[in-house]
């Protein structure tokens, strides 16, 4: 297993990638970035149907977080000032909002700034379709 958590990505979906980019400069988190088309999925211990989902967050010991939660912990791994604003994502009640606006991100990132037609997901594909 890898030292460092990974963050899994979609590499097809311009948001995602410009969203990335934009952490990696300016947020900087201790971090592997990967997108999902290049990582060994199987050794991350994740499904190519999560990959395709949502953004991961891969702990050290194999630890899956995944959405709103992987930016959470994405933040608190930067450290700084973004340490407690990704600490506040993980209690209740800013958690559920936090779950709420990841889905309609993920959901519309297709429209978004720096979205693509590639960004859209399949219906089944869109967060919480299942």
């Amino acid at each position: 297993m890898n030292a460092r958590p990974v963050l899994v990505f979609d590499g097809d979906c311009g948001f995602c990638t410009t969203s990335v980019n934009f952490a990696e400069r300016r947020i900087r988190p201790d971090c592997t970035v990967v997108a999902w088309q290049f990582a060994d999925l199987a050794a991350l211990g994740v499904t190519e149907e999560r990959a395709r989902h949502e953004v991961l967050w891969v702990t050290p010991t194999g630890r899956v977080h995944g959405g709103a939660a992987a930016v959470a912990r994405l933040l608190m791994r930067a450290g700084g000032v973004w340490a407690p604003l990704g600490a506040s994502l993980t209690l209740p009640p800013v958690s559920w909002l936090a779950r709420l606006g990841y889905r309609l991100v993920a959901a519309n990132r297709h429209r978004l700034p720096g979205g693509t037609p590639a960004c859209a997901l399949p219906p089944g594909g869109r967060p919480g379709a299942r």
